[in-house]
């Protein structure tokens, strides 16, 4: 009997068209000898199409696991996760907790500092409590060199950022970034070097890559990942086995420390004035498009794209069962 899969995607973020086409490229890769799958769309407005997962345990006969494949808020944050939880359903990736810190870039730095891993310095303010005046004295802006960058603390997809020189830009950027959350991050830019890093599995995590990111605008942002494909990447990184190997190190633990399961994507900067490496974020659910570097470098590294979706769904039902033998109440 085929192994009914329910692919969960669209959503209310501002990845919704990137969600789409991760979608269509995970269910084209799902064996229909192997597996039955049940598309549940998620509108702008939030409406499921064609019904809602049931929190109720038993309520969903349906559906054996579930593979969300919602990039950014209200899918990557833990919101679904803890739908999942509530309805008993198996499903592929993080869980509540560490959705919900790897998606809130303050709180992955704090983690991630508190264990010694290096991100880059930044400060955060909040919408209402803080204004341009306030932002702009407590850096002396400009500081911390050349630029900065000024993100939403809880989104994905370079949505909302910018990198700023003036204090014209700098107001400009954070009216942005409020627009997408009522958190903002601002840090150092750092001159350097951007690599990615592709990370699976539960207890025992692996790593894949690493792949540099070569922009062709200003930074990696969302026109340069999806609209205008001119940015460069290269899936084996050319940066020397002990430094990639640095990488891989720094990935896992960055996963572990933060609590993953099943996979994400552990992006990197490297100072080029110190060679120095930065955690920059963890996606909990990275990209499965065409351009997608997540799947690339697990092909790099011999997992073809239907293989790594396989492995995802495995992973899923073995942290499913293991979770069977936690007793909930007396």
């Amino acid at each position: 009997m085929a192994l009914r899969v329910a692919v969960v995607y669209g959503g209310r973020s501002g990845e919704h068209e990137v969600s789409l086409r991760s979608a269509e490229a995970i269910i084209a890769a799902l064996d229909p000898s192997v597996y039955e799958v049940q598309r549940f769309l998620i509108g702008k407005d939030g409406r499921w199409d064609p019904r809602i997962i049931s929190p109720e345990p038993g309520g969903n006969p349906g559906i054996d696991v579930v593979f969300p494949v919602l990039h950014g808020t209200f899918g990557e944050d833990g919101t679904i996760q803890g739908l999942l939880e509530l309805a008993a359903l198996p499903y592929v990736g993080a869980g509540v907790l560490a959705s919900a810190l790897s998606m809130d870039k303050d709180f992955t730095k704090r983690l991630l500092s508190e264990r010694h891993i290096a991100v880059v310095e930044s400060e955060v303010f909040l919408r209402g409590r803080h204004n341009l005046e306030s932002i702009r004295d407590c850096f002396g802006f400009p500081a911390w060199g050349l630029a900065l960058f000024v993100k939403p603390a809880n989104l994905g997809s370079s949505v909302g950022i910018s990198k700023v020189r003036s204090v014209e830009e700098l107001a400009a950027a954070i009216d942005l970034a409020w627009q997408f959350d009522r958190k903002i991050i601002v840090e150092r830019a750092i001159l350097g070097r951007e690599f990615e890093c592709a990370v699976i599995g539960n207890d025992q995590p692996i790593a894949a890559g690493p792949c540099e990111i070569i922009p062709s605008r200003e930074f990696y942002d969302y026109e340069d990942k999806y609209v205008l494909d001119a940015a460069v990447t290269v899936p084996a990184a050319e940066i020397g086995e002990d430094v990639a190997a640095e990488i891989r190190c720094m990935a896992i633990e960055a996963y572990r420390v933060t609590g993953c399961e099943g996979m994400a994507r552990v992006d990197f900067l490297m100072e080029e004035a110190t060679g120095r490496l930065y955690v920059n974020e963890i996606n909990t659910i990275p990209g499965f498009t065409s351009i997608s570097m997540f799947p690339k470098m697990w092909e790099a590294a011999g997992v073809s794209f239907q293989a790594l979706v396989h492995r995802l769904i495995e992973l899923a039902l073995e942290r499913h069962r293991e979770r069977q033998s936690t007793r909930f109440a007396l």
